[in-house]
């Protein structure tokens, strides 16, 4: 096998334990008897509600995915809508299911669906903010190069169905949410921006991280961050019947494809399922350390988390297109490194490409072909680079989300 098809190997791998009809009837209780109500949204949601069903049979409900990433159910509706600048269906569907949950009492049961993009799938804006100034919002965050934390405490307090507000919504209903988390930490209060759980954070916190990462946002979302806030508080009443369960995370991907090299013969390094940081920068570090792995044996370098990108030029790219692009230039066709960054949700950015491969070749292959790296990191235009040369990596929807997914292979010298 080729260090290319390894490297992909590794990623379908992780890709496939986190894909829902695998993982997620385990976790699915004997349906309750009396009303049950399937709500969810994010870019595995529709993949979960046809697992659900698979075990439940047709279920009354309604879930948001991301547009081309709809599958068939027998009972719950399927919305598609925009990722990740939320637009008018996404508004219009989050307004139905708040009509569903209307109602409920406490013989009711509800399985919410929560995975990454769920921040943006479910938009409901908060009182004197429009959805062009929520989508401005979102625009405005996506470019500072924040992390996903700082972000979702922002959409938090802007948003009448976040932080709480979606479990809120349902009482006095009993509630089950169900989660694929693609956060750093795992923490449950950041995926999708936590619909379901009780936050501790303020509209202050929220103003403080747009003026820390210098996000330009309408006046209307200052002004609503000035006021009161609808995020629940944990010991809330209101969340006090609903439970909230991770069942799929990055570390199981990571140990899949860790066990898939091993069984190769490769030693692995796991450098963490969380690393967060500037996707060239990070790539620096990690070139630094697989240069200094090199030796008789065969080596991986795995890791998960989530990088980010601070938009400085007019180019197309994302996050493991960069990493991969920055990683490229530091490795300089450093001979016997290869390297995979993909996001396992299979869209980097927001293009509908996952991510990029490169090799000790790719330097000069790009300057046979007329490309400047320097150039094209300088314009965060990776995708246009590695779609020059042919190294993209494209899945099409994946119908799960557990973040990125980043493998670096050393491979002794030769002869």
């Amino acid at each position: 096998m080729s260090p290319e098809a390894l490297l992909r190997a590794l990623f379908d791998k992780a890709v496939e334990v986190a894909d829902p009809m695998r993982s997620l009837a385990a976790h699915l209780p004997v349906k309750p008897a009396g009303r049950v109500v399937v709500v969810g949204a994010g870019k595995a949601s529709a993949r979960m509600a046809e697992a659900v069903e698979a075990v439940w049979g047709p279920c009354e409900g309604l879930v948001i995915t991301r547009y081309g990433y709809g599958r068939p159910c027998r009972g719950i509706r399927i919305v598609e809508a925009a990722h990740p600048v939320p637009d008018a269906a996404g508004a219009a569907a989050t307004a139905e299911m708040l009509t569903l949950l209307e109602g409920l009492g406490e013989r009711d049961f509800v399985l919410a669906l929560v995975s990454g993009g769920a921040s943006a799938l479910l938009v409901a804006p908060v009182a004197g903010v429009t959805l062009a100034e929520k989508q401005a919002v979102n625009a405005a965050l996506l470019a500072c190069g924040a992390p996903i934390s700082q972000m979702n405490t922002v959409r938090k307090h802007l948003s009448r169905v976040k932080g709480g507000q979606l479990a809120a919504a349902a009482w006095p209903a009993r509630m089950l949410a169900l989660m694929i988390s693609d956060v750093p930490g795992d923490d449950m209060a950041f995926i999708g921006s936590g619909p379901t759980v009780g936050d501790e954070t303020t509209p202050a916190q929220a103003l403080k991280i747009l003026a820390r990462w210098g996000a330009e946002v309408p006046a209307s979302a200052l002004r609503a961050l000035q006021g009161a806030s609808g995020v629940v508080r944990p010991g809330d009443l209101r969340l006090s019947r609903t439970q909230s369960r991770i069942y799929a995370a990055p570390a199981q991907s990571l140990a899949a494809a860790k066990a898939v090299a091993e069984a190769a013969g490769i030693r692995v390094l796991m450098l963490g399922d969380a690393l967060e940081g500037e996707a060239r920068d990070v790539a620096v570090t990690m070139a630094d350390m697989a240069l200094a792995a090199r030796g008789d044996a065969p080596v991986l370098l795995l890791s998960g988390g989530e990088l980010t990108v601070t938009r400085r030029g007019d180019g197309i790219g994302g996050p493991n297109a960069e990493f991969c692009l920055a990683l490229a230039i530091a490795l300089n066709g450093a001979p016997g490194i290869h390297a995979i960054a993909c996001d396992t949700d299979g869209v980097d950015g927001a293009a509908e490409v996952a991510g990029a491969v490169i090799g000790p070749e790719t330097l000069g292959r790009a300057r046979g072909a007329g490309v400047d790296p320097a150039l094209a990191l300088a314009r965060n235009d990776a995708h246009g680079f590695f779609g020059a040369l042919g190294d993209q990596v494209v899945t099409g929807p994946t119908l799960t989300n557990v973040n990125d997914f980043r493998a670096i292979l050393v491979l002794p010298p030769q002869g």
